[in-house]
């Protein structure tokens, strides 16, 4: 029996801000799920199951939040599961939901996923001394700069193509109204000389660290069918993951990532992404991995994604838009940035992505990663449903 097409029919979020003191976290959740299934125009009467998820529970120091989170988000009686990969957990949350969708287990789930930082400490969360390998030392970013030393040494790409990405994403969220960083003084010259933290990372080329929820509404064609506009058909969507280190691995285009997105172009039917993707919501913390990403998705050839982002082609208005929503480097909830990423990418074939919309958008991608790219998630939806 073929696969159930699953329909994207409602999209929530909140404003991301650095601190959402006014809620709880049962607060902030409910507050993403009311406003996807608002614009399904369905009530919680109409889930048939929820699949949350977030990133590590040392976070916020609050283990197993799905089970009090139950009541907020309508689940009481219902099937609930939880997802967790790490900073990859907002996609995999959004594919496991859609796996029960087409599998016909479920007609229509709520899928959830956030973080609340404010109330967490993701530094020291991050920096743990795990046995038998270095610690990560300063966060994130003290893991990732080294790969990012090591593509640009790689490429010979020069050393200001990290500013060009931040100074267009931080553009970018000035037209979206739920980005976290909203900088109406933005200038290239002061992304470049903001002070530096990993090198070649400056601070103005970084991820902040955010509260906020996203919350999708899928559902099966018949549900479609009752959309109150039109939805985002999901046309391929992969999961893929590889250990941390092992001898030979790539850390500046991971394999798992290669065949992820393989994977997924494959079940969409695109041969070519460059050509037949219209804008692209791509996993960027810190902001070498824009062209790190153009070059692992095949965007481009190898040691060519900085001429991409450096010749505009990854503006707004550009050829392929990436991250017309501003991006991770903008906002940036650990547990909810990959399916910020999904949803922003439904919301473009939708056409309902507001001022940031990219003209014409058929199909989009939506990419999350996580931990020490390792965890890689991926979908493309499309405006049309799926052949067959």
């Amino acid at each position: 029996m073929p696969k159930e097409p699953v329909a994207v029919v409602g999209i929530g979020q909140t404003k991301h801000v650095a601190a959402r003191r006014d809620v709880s976290i049962a607060g902030l959740v409910r507050e993403a799920a009311v406003r996807a299934l608002a614009d399904a125009a369905l009530t919680w009467s109409d889930v048939d199951a929820v699949v949350i998820g977030k990133a590590p529970d040392f976070f916020e120091g609050v283990m197993m939040p799905e089970l009090y989170l139950a009541d907020a988000l309508g689940a009481v009686g219902k099937p609930m599961l939880r997802v967790h990969t790490a900073g990859s957990v907002g996609g995999s949350t959004a594919l496991v939901a859609a796996g029960l969708v087409a599998a016909r287990v479920h007609r229509t789930v709520l899928t959830l996923a956030f973080e609340k930082q404010s109330e967490s400490n993701a530094m020291w969360g991050l920096s743990l001394p795990v046995p038998f390998q270095q610690p990560l030392l300063a966060g994130a970013g003290g893991f990732f700069a080294p790969h990012v030393r090591a593509y640009i040494r790689r490429t010979g790409a020069p050393g200001t193509v990290g500013s060009l990405v931040a100074y267009k994403d931080r553009r970018n969220a000035l037209k979206n109204p739920y980005a976290h960083l909203h900088d109406h003084d933005i200038t290239l010259e002061k992304v470049q000389s903001s002070p530096m933290l990993w090198d070649p990372v400056r601070y103005s080329e970084t991820c902040p660290s955010s509260d906020g929820a996203c919350a999708m509404v899928l559902t099966d064609r018949a549900g479609a069918a009752r959309a109150p506009h039109r939805p985002a058909w999901v046309l391929g969507g992969a999961m893929r993951s590889e250990p941390t280190l092992f001898a030979g691995k790539d850390f500046v285009s991971p394999r798992a990532g290669q065949d992820c997105a393989a994977d997924v172009y494959r079940q969409a039917g695109i041969t070519d992404p460059r050509r037949e993707i219209d804008a692209a919501e791509i996993y960027v913390p810190f902001s070498w991995y824009e062209p790190m990403w153009l070059e692992n998705l095949g965007f481009a050839d190898e040691g060519e994604g900085w001429k991409l982002t450096e010749a505009g082609v990854t503006e707004l208005d550009g050829d392929l838009p990436v991250n017309p929503s501003g991006g991770v480097l903008s906002t940036n909830p650990i547990g909810a940035s990959g399916m910020i990423r999904f949803a922003e990418a439904a919301l473009q074939v939708r056409g309902t992505a507001g001022e940031h919309q990219v003209e014409g958008a058929a199909r989009a991608l939506g990419h999350a990663y996580g931990g020490g790219a390792q965890f890689f998630a991926m979908w493309v939806v499309g405006a049309e449903p799926p052949a067959g």
